[in-house]
């Protein structure tokens, strides 16, 4: 293999979060939101064309590594692919972060092969050009609860737990009033009931 030659490849036109389960115009839009534990997928404004004799490597750009976004999809672009990549990310953070249309989000090396692939890349996603129904279905359709849904709910579990255990303080109090208050009044009610 001989080392090729290293480009960003930048937020497509589209995407879709399993926090919104619906298609988003990036472009319109200005940006992608991923809601604390939301996955996404979302399309390269770029188009790729590999000859036989290429493949490619890529990665997350570290500005957004460090924001806490995870790059979720393979990192090798087949030989003889062609089409825009399709990338899923998930926001392992406790703060959302947006994706802008046209901003770098992942660095691909481009590597010349010393021979052509005798099996060049002609599988199910060649050609493709947007998400498609894959995407779409997958994430509106999914059941149960998401990762940002997850969080949500225990955020939620918290402040009820907190709740409860504020109201159980007080109760604990007011019961230690009426522990000191019973045997005062019972007093008073045998001093009462003496004097008559």
């Amino acid at each position: 293999m001989i080392l090729g030659l290293a480009n960003d490849l930048r937020v497509g036109e589209y995407g879709i979060t399993t926090g919104s389960k619906k298609k988003v115009n990036i472009r319109e839009n200005g940006y992608l939101l991923l809601d604390p534990g939301d996955f996404g997928v979302v399309s390269v404004l770029e188009i790729l064309k590999l000859g036989d004799q290429y493949v490619g490597r890529f990665g997350l750009r570290s500005k957004y590594s460090r924001k806490g976004l995870v790059a979720t999809t393979g990192p090798q672009i087949d030989p003889g692919y062609y089409g825009r990549l399709i990338i899923g990310v998930t926001n392992l953070t406790p703060k959302p972060v947006s994706l802008p249309y046209k901003d770098d989000l992942i660095s691909v090396e481009f590597h010349r092969l010393e021979e052509p692939a005798t099996n060049p890349y002609r599988g199910p996603y060649q050609g493709r050009l947007e998400l498609g129904a894959e995407e779409m279905e997958f994430i509106s359709e999914s059941e149960g609860m998401g990762l940002s849904e997850m969080l949500n709910t225990l955020r939620s579990l918290t402040a009820n737990v907190s709740e409860m255990d504020k109201s159980i303080s007080a109760l604990t109090s007011q019961f230690k009033i009426l522990l000191w208050a019973v045997p005062i009044g019972m007093a008073v009610l045998a001093l009462i009931v003496a004097v008559k």
